[in-house]
């Protein structure tokens, strides 16, 4: 990565971490308690919430306004593709910057505010609108159910390890020639099977939709925009293929983040028998498949639906990881990336006036990041609780619900005591 991810330290938690992995555990099985004594109905609906004002639902529907937002998808993306070909090398360069802590941390909170923005911001869908224009706009053949959403688990799998492992991930190049084979199978893709590809395929996507169903505002099938619980969102998500794959690469390459900064992998990494890269490609694979086996174990058995059915419980834990790894690195780094692009082909040009400007690394305590990233991890699986409780008793008596709901509960809470040691234990 660009920098290192994790400001706020074990050394600045206000408590000492072993009394906060056991807080933290306790709270997760205290809620569990709470709801298999008071919650016996599922509450949850995909069609609640309460329709937002006139003014708001046309503002959103008009044209102007997803013509300007696809346009500043669009010139965005190309000025990051001109600054990656003919800008300075590494970190020297704003296009790593804009893609790995703008764009791909920056979807996180915007899709978490606002819902599934990418797809309005999405450029390819202009080039797909473009395309369909010139050969009369009907798809060639329909998107196969069967493949559901395991494009995108692969195009995700495939980001992270860019991000993640890939040794020359900060250099134009690379970033222009991971997203050209990205932009070319988009296409190709969606010139094939239509728009819906994009809605199954496109890992971007995929991503931004499944954390924009914890947003506060949704849109219901019928269209109509509405302010609703999150957690209404959540049960709308049903099962099909490749959507617990999704969740799992969303689970295990942020574990894997953590990870990487533990002095044992670093050791192996760096003195083990393998190359680097490879070590550390099998390592970040391990990780998913570890939280991919775990969850299908502690499922399996949940009921009508499987793994899939509870799958939507994972989006708040997945949530709350992205945010306690990211949350410092969006606030310190999107500081860089905007001084970058003052001067973005390294010439000593100051376009935007912030040359001279450095990183300000006092905003805020390192206490309270510590403490953000921290209840992050432990609210999320606190949500995922409540998310699998409601799904489960609404498929199965309340007996069954709450026995067949134990064996994923042990697994949040070595998920919340282990994402915690990720965390702060290095």
């Amino acid at each position: 990565m660009v920098i290192a991810h994790g400001i706020g330290g074990r050394q600045d938690l206000p408590i000492p971490l072993e009394v906060l992995m056991i807080g933290a555990a306790l709270a997760v099985l205290a809620s569990f308690a709470a709801l298999g004594l008071t919650w016996q109905r599922s509450k949850f609906r995909a069609d609640a919430g309460r329709p937002v004002p006139a003014w708001l639902q046309a503002f959103a529907d008009s044209r102007v306004t997803r013509t300007v937002l696809r346009l500043v998808g669009v010139l965005g993306t190309l000025a990051t593709i001109v600054a990656a070909a003919f800008g300075p090398s590494g970190n020297a360069n704003p296009a790593p910057w804009t893609v790995y802590v703008i764009f791909w941390v920056g979807l996180v909170f915007a899709s978490l505010a606002f819902g599934p923005v990418w797809k309005l911001l999405n450029p390819l869908r202009a080039v797909h609108r473009g395309i369909a224009l010139l050969s009369g706009g009907k798809p060639l053949a329909r998107y196969p159910a069967g493949l559901g959403y395991w494009p995108a688990a692969v195009g995700l799998l495939a980001f992270t390890w860019m991000e993640l492992v890939a040794p020359d991930r900060v250099e134009g190049w690379a970033l222009l020639t991971w997203f050209s084979i990205y932009a070319a199978v988009m296409i190709v893709g969606s010139t094939v099977f239509g728009t819906e590809f994009f809605d199954k395929a496109d890992p971007f996507e995929v991503y931004s939709s499944f954390i924009g169903r914890m947003a506060p505002i949704g849109r219901h099938e019928d269209g109509h925009l509405v302010f609703r619980n999150p957690f209404d969102g959540l049960v709308g998500l049903r099962p099909a293929p490749g959507l617990v794959a999704v969740l799992c690469v969303m689970l295990g390459s942020t574990a894997y983040d953590g990870f990487t900064r533990s002095p044992w992998w670093v050791g192996q990494v760096q003195d083990g028998p393998l190359p680097p890269t490879l070590m550390s490609t099998l390592g970040m694979f391990a990780l998913v498949l570890i939280v991919a086996v775990t969850y299908w174990l502690c499922t399996y058995s949940a009921g009508p639906g499987g793994p899939g059915e509870l799958a939507h419980s994972l989006i708040p834990i997945a949530v709350g990881y992205l945010i306690a790894h990211y949350f410092s690195l969006f606030f310190y780094s999107s500081q860089s990336a905007f001084i970058l692009w003052s001067d973005p082909f390294g010439t000593n040009a100051d376009y935007l006036g912030v040359g001279d400007f450095a990183v300000n690394f006092e905003l805020l305590p390192v206490w309270l990041l510590a403490v953000v990233r921290a209840g992050a991890v432990v609210a999320g699986h606190i949500f995922g609780v409540f998310s699998a409780h409601d799904r489960a008793v609404a498929l199965l008596p309340t007996r069954r619900a709450l026995t067949g709901q134990l064996p994923l509960l042990l697994l949040m809470v070595f998920y919340t005591v282990g994402g915690l040691f990720l965390l702060f234990a290095t």
